[in-house]
């Protein structure tokens, strides 16, 4: 007859371990994987399959183990929890470690009953980590039983690729490329919102009334919503079109009260506070008209808002942060500064004279369009700064752009020529997308008698391609010789396609045609710009990673357009960057270094290069008045503050205009033009403005609803549970050492190594082909270890959730478990180890412990099982135990053999106290109701705000708890171990 099993009780069936959900019948049982998800609940019929309870089989007393046996064991057990015991349902089964500051925004989601957060965390902090954390955790209590992440479709594949490899959490892509076979599979009249409920939406796609009413009626009840500063406008200025439709889109999906809402953007008010009041209306409606400037107002903002900067948690948990030691410190290592170096490079008497020739063309075309109308004005005025800007770019871009068609030419009106020519000449920080914006613009206009001016112009352009004529480039050479014999791996940043594509071929080794490029045989270069989808870009990356190989020597150079300086993390691979061409709006520029200057980078100092014309008219202004400003009040504030898009708009037209009014020679007298002085001040004005708002927002808005205090006892809690840094270094640094694989420090002011696997034994290197890649496995190849845990393809982090780390506990645990398993077995269930470290007999036992929680969530009442490792030592025999505090319990880890003891006296030993274990249930019991207490008393503190969300909770231990392993510690001195064991 079968056993019944109640709901919440452990089984093992079809070789692994299950929970017993509720809907479970006796004839029957409904199961979910252990540390599983909903999605993976299968029903099994006991009549039809054996199932049993699952439960260790008692430790063997013939099978002793050396010392480091019981550590091995413990972390070998814990990193195999997928749904370890802490406040937290997530962060077992997760495959990333947070920072202990990225669980500030988590506990204060977990604070509310329905989750509403501006999350606007400086750029690199970790924005993308901390609104995945909040998901998985409400989904893991089914808060949430959905998610859509709105975002732009250059960034969707990437957002793919966080959720599925971090958090376990699988997405479809609707995209306008994809949209179309998602709905082929879908039944009569069935949303694919209802048919996938985990999405990744492009928002320019579904913003549109076609899509947008169909998205918001079937809408998941947790939406991220990603730059979300992109969605809303200031109400002083123009709003577009696209900023419209998108602002009412997230408006329709913020009115559902129950729904949880994470806007995410490192720029939350671009210097215009009334933007700033619509993106926090859409988080709640009262924060739209709040007196920020009140207790009141300030007190409500902070339950929804975290902005912190990079200063702000570099180090964190420190008595600097009120705690009362340093023990829980953590230092996050972004780079310190970044090198600022402005170099100048003037204009060959060639590209001179070309420019000339097109200055003058551009100012007669602008000065005889203004007699002919409005629009013909407009339609002038974007064909003169788009010949202008390529111009200054590269020969290639320029003769591209003489030779194409203006794209406001085909404009019925000024507004429209406005609308047509703006995106592609100028650089606004808010742009709708920049998807298609590193096209070379046009500059003809389609009139016959200009037609063949602008083709010679033209030709003249082509012959300037090389070093030789195009000096920039020569100085381009210049600069990246010297950042490559100093070891960087630069990135160029182009504004033109053509651009980027003349420099890959002008300094890219070719091997068919044997050149060689400047900058060495070692050195390799490739293009990526906006001809490429957003996954060709990634792929390309990693294929310059790949060619450019372990070699030492070997460097990588990319040159890129702004396709890529938003979104793309890129830390890993490069450390330098080089403004090829200037922004018109230095918050680009941010956007560009903010690519590199990230959490990950392993130089402390990210160089920046800009590469400005000297006499080509335009550079040196933009520089001076634009880029130089920016840097200083990021410099003075810690943080970027975007200029006006308006404002910086204004000066570059006041450049331009007084270009082609008094030519490039006349260009030193700009500064005391009238036009140039007001529009200038006005600039200064509004931009220290937006600079003192900010920085007073910083200091009265900083994140202080969540103490320090408080995230230091659950990051106590949680590294109680799962363990630590230290733990898993020390762990895989022995496992390995005693599996046979050779291990080799990185350096001395490192506790980074290599290990080569090829002698470990074979079932170890195929976990591990699948972790890292059979060429890797099968050639020996030294496996990277690294303590930081941002680490880049092919690198391990020494953290739990590494898939590396997995599969080596997972080793280790399992030969642990099987006595007849082949081969070295680090870690043993017994172990008798004579040593100073005791002064009478000492048993340490280690004791797994699994709960039973009941939370409640919207969705009804969610059945749990969590999982915990515990060590508890004792001293004298089990019958008559002495107990020992936890400390000294965990102190026997490091304990070590001070001589040898006898195999046969040790089993004797072993025997007797596993006889004799019973005797310590009671204990064992009782110390399993008081972690279900501090258990409970945990989910109870992160949710302290929010009654509803506690009220049913509960959580039991299950009895007995299981005991894995025994471990007996008998003192060097043989007089006290006679009379300790008499």
């Amino acid at each position: 007859m079968a056993l019944t099993y109640s709901a919440g009780s452990l089984v093992k069936a079809r070789g692994r371990e299950w929970v017993v959900l509720p809907e479970s019948k006796p004839d029957l049982l409904v199961l979910r994987p252990l540390g599983g998800s909903d999605d993976d609940v299968a029903a099994v019929f006991p009549v039809f399959e054996t199932v049993e309870e699952a439960r260790f089989a008692a430790p063997e007393s013939t099978d002793l183990g050396d010392h480091r046996a019981a550590g091995l064991l413990r972390t070998a057990l814990r990193v195999g929890f997928r749904s370890g015991a802490g406040p937290f349902r997530s962060l077992a089964g997760i495959a990333v470690e947070p920072r202990a500051y990225q669980l500030v925004p988590l506990l204060m989601a977990l604070r509310q009953k329905t989750v509403r957060m501006l999350i606007s965390d400086d750029v690199g902090i970790g924005k993308t980590v901390e609104s995945g954390l909040i998901a998985s955790e409400l989904l893991a209590q089914g808060e949430a039983t959905g998610l859509a992440v709105l975002c732009s479709p250059a960034l969707a594949e990437q957002w793919q690729q966080e959720l599925r490899s971090k958090f376990g959490i699988d997405a479809e892509l609707v995209l306008s490329s994809t949209v179309t076979r998602l709905e082929r599979g879908l039944d009569l009249g069935q949303s694919l919102f209802d048919r996938y409920p985990h999405v990744i939406v492009s928002t320019d796609f579904i913003k549109s009334t076609r899509h947008r009413d169909d998205f918001v009626r079937h809408c998941p009840d947790l939406v991220i919503v990603d730059e979300a500063h992109t969605c809303v406008a200031a109400d002083d200025t123009r709003t577009g079109t696209q900023n419209q439709l998108r602002y009412e889109l997230l408006r329709r999906v913020a009115e559902n009260p129950d729904r949880h809402l994470l806007l995410v953007t490192a720029t939350p008010h671009s210097g215009k506070e009334s933007a700033f009041r619509n993106l926090l209306g859409l988080v709640k409606p009262e924060l739209a008209s709040v007196d920020l400037e009140s207790e009141a107002g300030r007190k409500l903002l902070a339950q929804h808002f975290v902005a912190r900067k990079r200063a702000d948690v570099r180090r964190y948990l420190t008595r600097a942060d009120g705690l009362a030691d340093d023990s829980l410190a953590e230092r996050t290592a972004f780079p310190s500064d970044r090198y600022f170096k402005d170099e100048t490079y003037k204009l060959s008497p060639e590209y001179r004279a070309l420019l000339d020739d097109a200055i003058a063309y551009a100012s007669e075309r602008v000065e005889e369009a203004d007699g002919r109308g409005r629009r013909e004005a407009r339609i002038a005025w974007w064909s003169a700064i788009a010949l202008l800007r390529s111009l200054v770019s590269s020969p290639r871009a320029a003769s591209q752009t003489l030779r194409t068609r203006s794209a406001a030419a085909v404009a019925a009106s000024a507004e429209e020529a406005d609308k047509l020519g703006a995106p592609l000449n100028s650089d606004a920080a808010d742009s709708d997308s920049m998807e298609g914006m590193d096209v070379a613009p046009g500059a003809e206009t389609a009139d016959d008698d200009t037609r063949s001016r602008l083709a010679e112009l033209a030709d003249r352009a082509a012959e300037l391609e090389g070093p030789a004529r195009d000096l920039k480039l020569k100085a381009l050479i210049k600069h990246l010789k010297s950042l490559l014999a100093d070891g960087h791996h630069p990135i160029v940043f182009c504004r033109y396609i053509p651009t980027a594509k003349y420099l890959a071929e002008q300094l890219a080794n070719d091997p068919e045609s044997k050149k060689r490029g400047p900058l060495g045989a070692k050195t390799v270069v490739k293009a990526v710009t906006g001809e490429l989808s957003p996954q060709q870009r990634i792929d390309n990356i990693e294929a310059l990673a790949a060619e450019a190989g372990e070699d030492a020597a070997a460097r990588r150079v990319l040159i890129a357009t702004d396709c890529l300086s938003e979104g793309v993390n890129l830390q890993h691979h490069f450390d330098a960057v080089i403004h090829y061409d200037l922004a018109w709006n230095p918050t680009r520029h941010d956007q560009r270094e903010g690519r590199v200057d990230r959490y990950g980078q392993r130089r402390d100092e990210v160089r920046v290069i800009t590469l400005y014309g000297d006499d080509n008219g335009i550079d040196g202004k933009v520089l001076e008045v634009l880029i130089k400003k920016h840097r200083q009040i990021k410099k003075d504030l810690g943080i970027s503050v975007s200029v006006p898009d308006e404002l910086s708009t204004g000066v570059t037209d006041a450049i331009v205009e007084w270009l082609l009014m008094r030519g490039r020679e006349d260009d030193g007298a700009l500064f005391g033009a009238d036009a140039f002085k007001v529009s200038t001040a006005k600039l200064d004005s509004d931009w220290n403005s937006a600079a003192e708002r900010e920085t007073a927002s910083r200091s009265r808005f900083a994140q202080r609803s969540i103490h320090p205090e408080e995230v230091a006892r659950e990051v106590a809690a949680v590294r109680e549970a799962l363990g630590g840094t230290g733990e898993v270094e020390t762990f895989v640094r022995e496992s390995l050492g005693a599996l046979g694989a050779v291990l080799r420090d990185a350096g001395e002011t490192t506790s980074d190594f290599t290990a080569q696997v090829g002698g470990t034994p074979a079932g170890l290197r195929d976990a591990l082909a699948t972790a890292v890649g059979t060429e890797v496995i099968e050639r020996d190849r030294p496996l990277p270890f690294r303590n930081d845990p941002a680490v880049a393809r092919g690198e391990v982090a020494l953290v739990r959730t590494d898939p590396v780390v997995g599969a080596l506990a997972s080793h280790v645990l399992n030969s642990a478990l099987d006595t007849e398993a082949d081969g070295a077995r680090p870690a043993r269930r017994c172990g008798v180890v004579t040593t100073d470290a005791v002064s009478t007999r000492t048993t340490l036992l280690l004791v797994r412990y699994r709960f039973h929680l009941t939370l409640p969530s919207r969705s009804g009442e969610k059945q749990l099982v969590a999982e915990d490792a515990r060590l508890l030592a004792f001293e004298g025999s089990p019958k008559n135990a002495v107990w020992l505090p936890q400390e000294r319990a965990a102190a026997l880890l490091g304990a070590t053999a001070s001589e040898n003891t006898d195999p046969h006296f040790g089993e004797r030993m072993m025997k007797r106290v596993l006889d004799q274990l019973p005797e310590t249930t009671g204990h064992l019991e009782s110390y399993g109701d008081e972690l279900a207490a501090e258990l409970d008393a945990s989910h109870r503190r992160v949710r302290q705000a929010s009654g509803e969300i506690v009220r049913g909770l509960s959580v039991t231990a299950q009895k007995p708890a299981d005991v894995l392993g025994a471990y007996l510690y008998l003192p060097a001195n043989p007089a006290a171990a006679s009379g300790a064991s008499a």
